[in-house]
C-alpha cells in the first residue's frame, strides 16, 4: 500500500497539477523504425561498454542506475566518432546509457539477495513480496529457497528475451500509448491502485489510507523529497528495530556498544557524513559566493 500510495498515486497526481505547466508534443518519425547496419555497427561497443559500467554500480549497496547512465553517456560522448550527433539523437548516447541502466537494474539483485538490502525501489517492493511469503532475503536464503534464488536469476534472462521479441514488432504499438489523453491515463492509473488495495482486505478504510499516502507522496514530490528512500525505510525499520533490540539485549542495555566497535563505530560515522556533509557543502558554497 505504501508503495503504491507514493509511486503510483502520489506520481499522477504530481502530473496532473502539472499537467498545464506545459504541452507534450509528439513528433512522428520518418523512416523505418528499424536499426540500420550502420546503427548496429555503432552500437555493439556502447552496449559492452554501459553492461560493464552498469552492473558494478547497481551491485553496491549504494549504487543505483543514475550514476553509470550518466557515465555511460560522457564516456561515449568522449569516445565517439560523431560528437556533432550528440544531442541531436546520436545512437551512441541512446545505447550505451540504456545498456548501464539495465545492467544495474540487474545488478540491484546481488545485495537484495545477499544482503537483504533494497537499494532501488524495484529492489524494495521485492523485499516486500519476498516477505510477505516468508521469505527472508540473505546468504540463508541460496539453502532455504534455490529454486526461487535461482529461477529470479533466470527470470533476467528470460525477460530480456521477451523483451526483445515484443519490444522491436510492437514498438509502434507502444508509441501510440502516447496518444492517449493525459487526464485519462491519470484517471485510469488512480482507479486500478484503488481497486488493487480494496481487494487486499476488501476494506475501504485501505482505500482512504491509500490516498491519504498518495496525497504525502506528492507534496514529497512537490517539493523534491525522494520517494524512494521513504519507502526503503519503511520496509528496512522493523528489521533495524529488531536488530536494535537484540544488540541492546546482547550489551545488556549498554548504548555505547554502537559507537565501541570499529564496524558499526564506521557506519554510523558514513551515516553522519551523509548526512550532514550536503549541508555543510551547501553552506560552504554559500559563504564563497556571498
Amino acid at each position: 500500500m505504501w508503495s503504491v500510495g507514493l509511486f503510483a498515486v502520489g506520481e499522477t497526481l504530481y502530473m496532473a497539477a502539472r499537467h498545464r505547466a506545459g504541452r507534450d508534443e509528439i513528433i512522428p518519425i520518418s523512416g523505418s523504425i528499424w536499426m540500420t547496419r550502420e546503427e548496429w555497427a555503432r552500437s555493439w561497443k556502447p552496449w559492452l561498454r554501459g553492461t560493464v559500467l552498469g552492473f558494478p554500480f547497481g551491485a553496491l549497496p549504494a549504487g543505483g542506475a543514475e550514476i553509470p547512465t550518466f557515465l555511460s553517456y560522457m564516456v561515449e560522448k568522449r569516445l565517439t566518432k560523431h560528437p556533432e550527433e550528440f544531442g541531436k539523437g546520436a545512437i551512441e548516447g541512446v545505447a550505451g546509457p540504456e545498456a548501464a541502466n539495465n545492467a544495474a537494474a540487474a545488478g540491484v539483485l546481488v545485495p537484495l539477495l545477499t544482503l537483504g538490502l533494497p537499494t532501488s525501489a524495484t529492489a524494495a517492493i521485492m523485499l516486500a513480496a519476498f516477505q510477505q511469503y516468508g521469505l527472508q532475503p540473505g546468504p540463508l536464503l541460496f539453502t532455504n529457497a534455490p529454486q526461487l534464488v535461482w529461477g529470479l536469476i533466470a527470470s533476467l534472462y528470460v525477460g530480456n528475451l521477451m523483451l526483445l521479441v515484443l519490444n522491436l514488432p510492437l514498438a509502434g504499438v507502444w508509441v501510440r500509448l502516447l496518444a492517449i489523453p493525459r487526464p485519462l491515463l491519470y484517471g485510469g492509473i488512480l482507479v486500478f491502485a484503488g481497486l488493487g488495495t480494496y481487494t487486499l482486505n476488501n476494506s475501504t478504510l485501505d482505500v482512504v489510507i491509500l490516498y491519504i499516502i498518495g496525497v504525502v507522496g506528492f507534496v514529497m514530490r512537490r517539493f523534491g523529497f525522494p520517494v524512494a528512500p521513504a519507502i526503503i525505510g519503511l520496509i528496512l525499520g522493523p528489521l533495524a528495530e529488531q536488530q536494535l533490540r537484540r544488540a541492546l539485549a546482547i550489551s545488556q542495555g549498554d548504548m555505547s556498544v554502537f559507537v565501541t566497535h570499529p564496524l558499526s563505530a564506521a557506519l554510523l560515522a558514513l551515516a553522519a557524513a551523509a548526512i550532514i556533509g550536503p549541508i555543510l557543502w551547501r553552506w560552504r558554497n554559500a559563504r564563497r559566493t556571498a
